[in-house]
C-alpha cells in the first residue's frame, strides 16, 4: 500500500504503482478476510487505485 497519495502525485509512477496496488488487492481478496482490518485495507487499496486512475486520466 502506498503511504500517502496527494494531489501532487506524479503520474509517471502510475504504471508501477497501479500494478503493485492491484497485486496487493488481489492477494487480500483471495485471503477472504472478513474482519474489520481486512475490509479497511481492501477499501483503502480500492480508493488508492481509483485516485490514481482519476488523477492520471487512465481508462481501465
Amino acid at each position: 500500500m502506498i503511504d500517502n497519495l496527494e494531489s501532487n502525485y506524479n503520474c509517471a509512477n502510475a504504471g508501477q504503482d497501479l500494478h503493485q496496488l492491484k497485486q496487493e488487492l488481489a492477494a487480500l481478496q483471495e485471503q477472504g478476510g472478513n474482519d474489520q482490518a481486512s475490509k479497511e485495507a481492501i477499501h483503502r487499496l480500492e480508493n488508492q487505485i481509483s485516485f490514481i486512475l482519476n488523477k492520471c486520466d487512465i481508462n481501465h
